[in-house]
């Protein structure tokens, strides 16, 4: 046991401190697999006082560190490649506090996504935001993140539905952010949302808790052509309808739900489906469900289907909602891709995905929020295969390029880590880049707060300039 080990057992103690191999492995990578390294440590605070502690002294004596939720982020945000020390804040999983009145509630950050809904279902409520992982993603992670999902087309993605923050600062101070609408000065609430564990380290959360919609109906819609389908995405809208929830599966993402989990029997041969849910009022979901209907039949839809009831409807969702996990039914190794553009470049988009999928040899699953545009390529892999995990890297590289080429970005709600890093050229000019930083340097001056994520390095040009301001 070394000084870092000892004085970290002494601000925390013994149970909540790993240090040996065995334990450390586990906290080797986050969702996104095809990068690993070994933290120094993991430190398991209880409380807001322990993580400035914690974060306290580590500056102190400038040991980077990373903060980590579940570990369920896909872009390798949580990935200690420098060996730092880990702050895991699983422990901080409580629910504070419920106020039925302002509806709003408060929880700590490892406090899991979907429990936050199921306390406060018997009175009516729920959470929105919906990630995929939502079962065991934490909202500590969603914050940092800026975490969507498949509901977030009608209700936004978790910024919308964050009120105030009480966060750690890297010098270990607390500070309170938010906490009243419309606040004058700068918009910290929204600039720390998404800003990835760069700035600080969350450890309270106020959000907002919605109403039970009245009633709301979901449409299964399936399709020979792609193209069919991603013109009815489109026409929906146009038609002025604004789903819950808008979701598409190609044939490839089908196969892996299919024999996975949560199989609901779709035909073999489909091209594609499309997934709709209409929710509000009682009164005005048939009509929206009628006008879905009609927008498929008139882009050649093969067969459309209103759930007979929740329970359907619960299947067509679980069916969906597992498909990242699924693909591990059809292939060994995956790599998830989480592109945005606008839908109206849907068919040309996915047909260049195709091209790019029949040039590499790599199969490409798209499963993705039609309704706004978010992609989710699902690239195919056998990483035992000398030379596939990087094509694999690059191929998701070509498929964002694709995104941004159109009027795009680079990510919707995965989050850039270190996944995307060098692609942040695509859509930032190096200077703009520089800008970001100086930004965070603001809250993160001596970047050990989870360093070398979210950024490229600055290129050299811009080395020069500033060497040339600074002497002038």
């Amino acid at each position: 046991m070394d000084a870092l080990i000892r004085d970290l057992v002494r601000l925390v103690g013994t149970d909540s401190v790993l240090y040996r191999p065995e334990d450390l492995i586990a906290y080797e990578c986050d969702g996104y697999t095809i990068q690993r390294g070994m933290p120094r440590a993991v430190v398991l605070p209880s409380s807001t006082e322990e993580v400035s502690n914690v974060v306290r002294y580590l500056s102190q004596n400038n040991i980077p560190f990373i903060p980590r939720g579940a570990g369920t982020g896909l872009s390798g945000g949580a990935i200690p490649l420098g060996g730092e020390v880990i702050i895991s804040l699983v422990r901080m999983k409580r629910l504070l506090h419920v106020d039925w009145e302002n509806r709003l509630a408060v929880v700590q950050p490892g406090f899991v996504n979907l429990k936050l809904t199921h306390a406060i279902a018997h009175r009516g409520y729920y959470y929105a935001p919906d990630p995929s992982s939502q079962y065991c993603c934490t909202i500590g992670g969603n914050v940092a993140e800026n975490a969507g999902g498949a509901h977030c087309l009608k209700y936004g993605v978790t910024t919308n539905h964050i009120l105030g923050l009480e966060v750690v600062l890297t010098d270990g101070e607390i500070v309170e952010l938010g906490g009243m609408p419309d606040a004058p000065g700068y918009d910290l609430l929204g600039l720390l949302t998404g800003s990835e564990g760069t700035m600080a380290i969350v450890t309270k959360i106020t959000v907002r808790i919605l109403k039970n919609p009245q009633a709301k109906q979901t449409v299964l819609a399936y399709f020979d052509r792609v193209e069919d389908a991603s013109y009815a995405v489109s026409d929906i809208i146009a038609a002025g309808i604004v789903p819950a929830a808008l979701e598409m599966m190609d044939q490839t993402a089908i196969e892996g739900v299919e024999a996975a989990t949560y199989p609901v029997g779709h035909p073999k041969d489909l091209a594609a489906l499309l997934l709709a849910e209409v929710d509000g009022i009682a009164a005005g979901i048939d009509e929206q469900i009628e006008q879905i209907v009609a927008v498929c039949r008139k882009r050649n839809v093969r067969e459309v289907k209103v759930a007979a009831d929740d329970q359907e409807r619960s299947r067509w969702w679980a069916n969906r909602k597992t498909a990242f996990g699924a693909m591990g039914a059809i292939s060994p190794d995956y790599l998830v891709q989480d592109g945005v553009i606008p839908r109206s470049r849907l068919p040309e988009v996915l047909q260049r995905i195709r091209e790019i999928s029949e040039q590499s040899g790599l199969r490409i699953a798209n499963v993705f929020h039609a309704g706004d545009g978010n992609l989710h390529p699902l690239i195919l892999f056998d990483a035992r295969n000398p030379g596939e995990t990087e094509l694999a890297t690059r191929v998701g590289s070509e498929v964002l390029k694709v995104c941004t080429d159109v009027g795009g970005s680079i990510t919707g709600e995965h989050g850039v880590g270190l996944e995307k890093k060098e692609e942040m050229r695509f859509i930032l000019t190096e200077e703009e880049i520089e800008a970001q930083i100086q930004i965070r340097n603001v809250f993160n001056p001596q970047d050990l707060l989870n360093p070398g994520k979210l950024f490229p390095s600055p290129s050299r040009c811009v080395e020069i300039k500033q060497s040339a301001l600074h002497s002038s």
